[in-house]
């Protein structure tokens, strides 16, 4: 187990985030949100390489047809698929009704049957609005609001069996992360509960992944920490990055060992004391996560 973070991508991403490794290509896709790309890096090769969306991308998860990729955006839900001169062919899938004008769709993942959650929220965090929402989008049912009255949904996971589902506001006024118990035959939630408050803890919970033993991991913003919970929300450890606004973490590499962390640059800010803000890290903390499903329906 080596604890030290390891740089694999200097990418001075504006908002990393939504990392997803994929098995056949052995490759992590993430995205750069203000930015509007989807990048890719090839553990084989090191090689990194970006594809333009139409508007800012948000969160990704695999598409059921080789190269697809389903994406929650501005405007809605769409399938992307990469194109030869670094552009991203998008189909609107379904467009979202937002609140209020200058919302976005934030963090997003697909359960263990490929359904794909994703939650909206309000660009300018200052203003504090509760206008996000938690939505479900599958191909049968199209794009169905679940939960409202969130600030910046976030921390979305799984456990292995796929029963129990994980949610953050990532706010600085609520930094809470609950559990809900998810019927996987039909994807509703219910027994909605605290899993942990995270305002007595280093840094506010952002983006997560979920281990084959079961244990919630989600970085810790604004701390440089990436936390590790077990099932019954007691915090295990937590392990650094050289940057101080981890944002999304996700296990892949050869072994699904590796756990790769995505971060923030922020603008208008003195970086010298993190240089390397923005870049893609690799930790290896001896633990294995799960392949992440593709979205099926």
């Amino acid at each position: 187990m080596r604890m030290e973070a390891e740089l694999l991508v200097d990418g001075r991403n504006a908002t990393g985030e939504s990392p997803v490794w994929h098995v056949g290509e052995q490759a992590l896709y993430w995205v750069d949100i203000p930015a509007r790309k989807l990048c890719r890096w090839q553990a084989a090769t090191g090689v990194t390489t970006h594809w333009l969306a139409p508007e800012m991308l948000a969160c990704i998860a695999q598409g059921s047809a080789p190269g697809r990729w389903i994406a929650g955006m501005e405007t809605g839900i769409f399938e992307l698929q990469a194109q030869a001169d670094g552009g991203l062919h998008s189909e609107l899938l379904e467009k979202v009704e937002h609140k209020q004008t200058g919302m976005r769709f934030n963090d997003g993942h697909c359960d263990r049957q490929g359904r794909f959650w994703a939650g909206t929220m309000v660009m300018n965090m200052g203003l504090g609005s509760t206008a996000g929402a938690l939505y479900r989008y599958d191909r049968t049912s199209g794009l169905k609001k679940i939960l409202e009255d969130f600030i910046t949904p976030n921390g979305l996971g799984y456990s292995p069996d796929g029963r129990t589902m994980y949610l953050s506001d990532s706010h600085p006024s609520v930094q809470m992360i609950w559990v809900f118990d998810y019927d996987t035959a039909t994807g509703t939630l219910s027994n909605r509960r605290v899993f942990a408050d995270m305002k007595p803890l280093p840094g506010r919970p952002d983006g997560a992944a979920v281990d084959e033993d079961g244990c919630y991991w989600i970085c810790g913003n604004d701390a440089g920490l990436v936390h590790r919970f077990t099932p019954e929300g007691r915090l295990d450890r937590s392990l650094a990055v050289p940057v101080k606004k981890p944002a999304m973490c996700a296990f892949g590499g050869a072994g699904l060992d590796t756990l790769f962390v995505t971060s923030i640059r922020p603008d208008g800010v003195d970086l010298s004391d993190q240089p390397l803000a923005g870049g893609l890290f690799a930790l290896h903390p001896g633990v294995r996560g799960l392949p992440e499903p593709a979205c099926l329906h």
